[in-house]
C-alpha cells in the first residue's frame, strides 16, 4: 500500500480516500458494511461534511470503535463563528469522538481570516486551541480562493477539484501547494460521474505524489474497485492515456461539474442533472436516462424564469440557462429516436 503525506499536517494517509457524501442515500448498516470494509482493507482517510446530512452519523456508528486508527475530514458551512462551535460540537457527537483531524470550511466565497466580523476563522483557531480540531482546511471550487488560501498562509490544507479533465490553473494548486507544504486532496476525481473510467482517473491521479483523490462511494462494487487499485496501483500506459484523451476531446470546455452550488432553482428544475444530460446520455446506457421521471424532470426546464440564480452561483462561470436549452433539445432529440 502507497501512504501520501498531506504536507506540514504530517498525516500519511492511504492514497484512496472514502468520500462520505453518498452514504447518505443508503441505509445505516449498509454504509456502515461500506465503511468498515474500507477500513479493513487499508483506507484510513475518510470525508464527510455537517451539510450530508446523517453521513457523520453513519461514520460515528461504524467506525467509533478505531477512531485511533483513522483520519476524518468533515465540513462547516457555518457563516458565524457561533454557528461554527455548534456545528462543530455536532458533528463531534455524530462521530463519537473529541476531536476532528481536518475541520473544513465548506466551499465559502471569500477566504475566511483571523479577525474579521462574522468570527469564521477566530473559532477555528479557538478550537483548535481546545484540541477539538487538529487542522484548519478550505474546500472551494473557485481558482481565486483556492490561490488565496495558499498563498495566506493560514490553512494546513486544500481540497479543491482535480481530474484528467483539468487544466493547467488546477495544476498549478497542486504545484503551488508542495510548493507551500500544504496538503491537497482532490474531489470529484471522476468529474461528478462524467469519468466512467476509473482505472485512468486513479492512474493519472497516482503521478501526484502529493495529491490525495477521494473516491465517492456509494455501492459495493465501487469500493472493490477502488480496493484493488490499493493492492495494484494502476500506471499510465499508453491504453489508458490514449482513453483520457478521447475524454478530454469530448468533455473538457463548457460542460457542467455537477457540484450543486446553483441549487436550489426556484422553478424546481434538478439543474446538475439536467445541464449534463447530453454527456450522460452519451456515457451510460440511454435508457437510464430516458425513464418517465428523467422526461418529467427535463419537461421542468420549460418552466426556467431566467432569474439567472443558477449562473450567479456557478463557480465555473458558465452560462447555466444556455445550458439547460441545449441539454433540453438534444434529450427530446434521442427520447424520440
Amino acid at each position: 500500500m502507497s501512504k501520501i503525506r498531506l504536507g506540514r499536517t504530517e498525516i500519511l494517509a492511504e492514497k484512496n480516500a472514502f468520500g462520505a457524501l453518498p452514504i447518505q442515500r443508503i441505509s445505516r448498516e449498509e454504509a456502515a458494511h461500506l465503511l468498515r470494509k474500507a477500513f479493513h482493507n487499508g483506507i484510513n482517510y475518510f470525508d464527510t461534511a455537517r451539510g450530508y446530512t446523517d453521513s457523520e452519523e453513519k461514520i460515528g456508528y461504524a467506525l467509533s470503535d478505531v477512531r485511533s486508527q483513522l483520519f476524518i475530514a468533515t465540513k462547516t458551512h457555518a457563516s458565524t463563528g457561533e454557528e461554527l462551535r455548534e456545528h462543530l460540537e455536532t458533528s463531534l457527537r455524530l462521530m463519537k469522538t473529541d476531536y476532528i483531524d481536518v475541520y473544513q470550511f465548506h466551499n465559502p466565497a471569500a477566504l475566511p481570516r483571523p479577525g474579521e466580523e462574522n468570527g469564521l476563522y477566530d473559532a477555528m483557531l479557538e478550537a483548535k486551541r481546545q484540541g477539538k480540531i487538529r487542522f484548519i482546511a478550505i474546500t472551494n471550487h473557485r481558482l481565486h480562493v483556492a490561490r488565496e488560501a495558499i498563498e495566506s498562509g493560514l490553512y494546513d490544507l486544500l481540497q479543491f477539484p482535480f481530474s484528467y479533465l483539468s487544466g493547467k490553473a488546477e495544476e498549478g494548486l497542486a504545484a503551488a501547494c508542495r510548493e507551500a507544504d500544504m496538503g491537497f486532496v482532490a474531489m470529484k476525481a471522476l468529474s461528478g460521474g462524467l469519468i466512467t473510467n476509473s482505472q485512468a482517473a486513479c492512474a493519472y491521479l497516482n503521478q501526484y505524489d502529493n495529491v490525495l483523490p477521494i473516491w465517492g462511494v456509494q455501492r459495493e462494487s465501487e469500493l472493490d474497485e477502488f480496493l484493488s487499485y490499493i493492492q495494484s496501483p494502476p500506471q499510465l500506459d499508453d491504453g489508458l492515456s490514449a482513453a483520457i484523451e478521447a475524454d478530454r476531446k469530448q468533455l473538457v470546455g463548457n460542460f457542467c461539474r455537477g457540484c450543486g452550488y446553483c441549487l436550489p432553482c426556484p422553478a424546481g428544475i434538478d439543474i446538475p442533472t439536467m445541464a449534463r444530460m447530453s454527456l450522460l446520455l452519451r456515457r451510460a446506457p440511454v435508457a437510464s436516462f430516458t425513464t418517465p421521471a428523467m422526461q418529467e424532470g427535463m419537461k421542468r426546464v420549460e418552466n426556467c424564469i431566467n432569474c439567472r440564480h443558477c449562473a450567479e452561483h456557478c463557480p465555473y462561470g458558465l452560462d447555466t440557462p444556455a445550458l439547460l436549452k441545449e441539454n433540453y433539445a438534444d434529450f427530446w432529440t434521442f427520447v424520440e429516436k
